[in-house]
């Protein structure tokens, strides 16, 4: 074999197969240049819109880029990662796979000399990633528990639809939204289950729960994708009676808000998240400090009805 078709065959050994979905501009091989983006899924719309916004600002920027899905599975971020530190990336952006696992998978990319930036879900650990840029999932929730609560005209019998245990987000929007509820006795939560951020869950769990509590007139949840879930098991219970809330703002649910389906949602600043994720990435590459003196930077949400659903499209306002 000769020596360029082993180092062809190496090379491609390195990069774990079905990971890697997309990239930016060819880099010729000035790994000095790479931002590698990694995200939990390439289908979902919520995630793909991430996606998008960091790679354009990381381009914008003079990086070429390199995008990859872990699934949610520790394991695949751990090899996307360990690509990353092969390529010599010169930061990674991170929506991360699990708040208690991802931070073993960052630190040895920190401990390559690779800055870490996680966008969306936190982890469960400081001093690792340089900047953490969340939404305000507690402020958000809140915003959508008390539309909740005037919607349903302060008492009913409601269900809870929560995310990923693994989550953190998950455990905090629950906990935004009955802070909120837990106020008002006449509203009774007769079921709370996860759907695990899936429609098809989510359509699941609401087609059992109906069938088991018919006297239901509320639906909260935790993220849009299982709103959509819930929303059409209701369909199919042939209800419309039901009032769903939902969490994120992806464009499918700004239609259905919009026909009259789903009563609202909370929009997540996603593109201003990853943006701001690969700016601090910019900033300290070039000057070895973010600049900012927390970790944590949350960002407000804002609560999303039939009045003001079509000012926004692609989680940012038009």
């Amino acid at each position: 074999m000769s020596k360029k078709l082993l180092v062809l065959v190496l090379t491609a050994m390195l990069i774990p197969a079905g990971f890697l979905f997309s990239a930016g501009q060819q880099d010729g091989g000035k790994a000095s240049n790479l931002m590698v983006i990694i995200t939990p899924d390439k289908d979902n719309t919520f995630f793909t819109a991430e996606a998008d916004a960091a790679k354009a600002k990381a381009e914008s920027l003079g990086y070429t880029t390199l995008l990859a899905v872990h699934g949610d599975d520790p394991k695949k971020e751990g090899d996307i990662i360990d690509t990353a530190i092969a390529r010599k990336a010169v930061a990674i952006i991170i929506d991360v796979a699990n708040a208690d696992a991802s931070p073993n998978n960052l630190k040895r990319a920190t401990d390559a000399g690779i800055p870490v930036f996680c966008m969306d879900r936190e982890i469960n650990a400081t001093g690792i990633a340089k900047a953490q840029l969340i939404s305000n999932n507690f402020q958000g929730a809140k915003l959508g528990g008390e539309y909740f609560v005037q919607v349903m005209g302060e008492k009913g019998n409601y269900v809870e639809l929560v995310g990923k245990e693994s989550d953190t987000n998950a455990g905090v929007r629950s906990k935004g939204f009955h802070n909120i509820i837990d106020q008002y006795p006449d509203m009774k939560m007769v079921a709370r289950q996860t759907a695990n951020w899936s429609q098809t869950e989510g359509y699941s769990v609401i087609e059992s729960v109906l069938q088991a509590n018919p006297e239901v007139n509320g639906i909260i949840c935790g993220n849009d994708t299982m709103a959509l879930g819930a929303q059409a098991a209701i369909d199919a219970a042939g209800r419309s009676d039901i009032i769903v809330i939902g969490f994120d703002g992806n464009d499918n649910v700004l239609d259905s808000i919009m026909e009259g389906k789903i009563e609202g949602t909370v929009m997540q600043p996603n593109a201003k998240n990853a943006e701001m994720a690969v700016e601090l990435a910019d900033t300290y590459i070039k000057t070895g400090s973010t600049g900012l003196d927390e970790e944590k930077i949350l960002n407000d949400c804002f609560l999303i009805t039939k009045e003001n659903a079509s000012q926004w499209r692609g989680f940012r306002k038009k």
